[in-house]
């Protein structure tokens, strides 16, 4: 095993394979990127408290000690936050599997293709061109993913999720309170499920999708840039519309208790290749 206390900005470059990636840093700024060069970890602001970093049997694990559960809830709650938080980035190869997890701040993580979860209780989480399974969740604060293909689950309880230009298989969105934004650009026999407690839901998919439609709200309007999605609801009653796009071999689903929900025709270009 090679082991680093980190107590000062510093550049670290690894020997030997990294197969597998824990991040637990308490707060800051957290960027995970896929590199084909060694991997390394690049520590730029240091508080209070280190950042270990060990490498041992193809694991890479980068953390700050914590405290003891009621001294953490003090310290996070505090102003002496500010004095333990980390920017630490990290560059490993596409296909680890990643176990990234912030108490306070932003994660970004870009690139990857192996199973990735991630997890702020208060913060951003940002996930960009990332290619496999993929789950992010966090307490309070926004989540969006951009130009991801990998399976999705997304939550939020407080804060808003965004997701644009997925060719995702299959996502999971929730939020207890926020709203739920989409642009889709789906494979065959895609499944989506979108829900929210409090707020809305708009989502956008191509003109010529394969979708079986079905839309829910208990308060709320929906509108619909389909002919094929209607709906009709009787005035204090619960609000439903379905339909079927093309073939109808994908799934598409949208329910929101205290929201609107509108879904959006994306005219299809010329120049965009037909999906598989």
């Amino acid at each position: 095993m090679t082991g680093w206390t980190v107590d000062a900005p510093q550049r670290l470059t690894l020997d030997g394979p990294v197969t597998r990636l824990d991040v637990h840093p308490l707060g800051g700024r957290l960027n995970v990127v896929a590199t084909d060069g060694p991997a390394r970890v690049d520590v730029t602001r240091v508080g209070r408290r280190p950042v270990l970093v060990e490498h041992r049997d193809g694991r890479l694990s980068v953390r700050q000690q914590r405290r003891r559960w009621w001294s953490e809830f003090v310290w996070w709650m505090g102003p002496l936050s500010r004095l333990t938080r980390a920017d630490v980035s990290v560059a490993v190869p596409a296909d680890v599997l990643a176990d990234l997890e912030l108490v306070e701040g932003s994660l970004v993580a870009s690139g990857l293709c192996g199973r990735t979860r991630a997890e702020v209780t208060a913060g951003r989480i940002t996930l960009m061109g990332l290619r496999g399974p993929t789950s992010a969740r966090t307490t309070s604060g926004p989540v969006e993913a951009l130009g991801v293909s990998g399976d999705l689950d997304l939550e939020t309880v407080s804060g808003e999720v965004t997701l644009a230009d997925s060719a995702a298989g299959q996502v999971r969105a929730g939020t207890v309170s926020g709203a739920i934004t989409c642009d889709l650009d789906n494979p065959r026999r895609s499944d989506i499920r979108l829900s929210t407690i409090s707020g809305g839901i708009t989502v956008r998919v191509r003109e010529d999708s394969d979708l079986a439609v079905r839309l829910h709200t208990t308060s709320g309007r929906i509108t619909s840039g389909f002919a094929q999605v209607r709906g009709s609801a009787a005035p204090g009653a619960v609000v439903d519309s379905e339909g079927v796009l093309g073939a109808g071999e994908g799934k598409l689903w949208a329910s929101a208790t205290s929201g609107s929900i509108a879904l959006l025709a994306r005219p299809v270009d010329n120049q965009e290749e037909e999906l598989p």
